[in-house]
């Protein structure tokens, strides 16, 4: 089953932002990760404190199915960022070969930014730009 989620990127206030919409919409924060959580990456420089309390990733279901998720970005991580493409769109399957299918096909004539690949949150995953500036997100678990 494929799945399609809004991922909403922020400069600094993501954790603020999400317990705004939690007020709002209800639910639980799932899957609240810092930067400081993430394991070392060669060849990457130490992140600032101020980068390390940042969020790499929350999650807000709302509704069975769908789910307003986010991250803390800017920077190096997105040097093109401005308000209005701090989103990507997030494509989830349980099968590695669709998310190759999709990945390899929605990434044509775009910029690749992260190849699909395992990760240490256990989930195969990749991110692109596709070739008419929208942000997608791929990943099997």
């Amino acid at each position: 089953m494929l799945t399609a989620n809004i991922y909403l990127n922020f400069l600094g206030n993501c954790e603020e932002a999400f317990n705004f919409y939690q007020s709002v919409l209800g639910g639980e924060l799932e899957d609240l990760t810092r930067f400081s959580e993430m394991p070392p990456q060669e060849g990457m420089p130490p992140l600032s404190e101020e980068m390390a309390n940042q969020i790499m990733h929350v999650s807000l279901p709302i509704s069975k199915e769908t789910f307003l998720m986010g991250s803390d970005t800017g920077g190096e991580w997105a040097p093109k960022f401005i308000q209005g493409n701090n989103f990507s769109i997030s494509l989830k399957t349980n099968d590695k070969s669709e998310a190759d299918r999709l990945f390899h096909g929605l990434s044509v004539g775009g910029q690749i930014t992260m190849p699909m690949g395992d990760t240490f949150w256990d989930a195969y995953f990749g991110m692109f730009t596709d070739k008419f500036g929208i942000n997608w997100m791929i990943s099997a678990e």
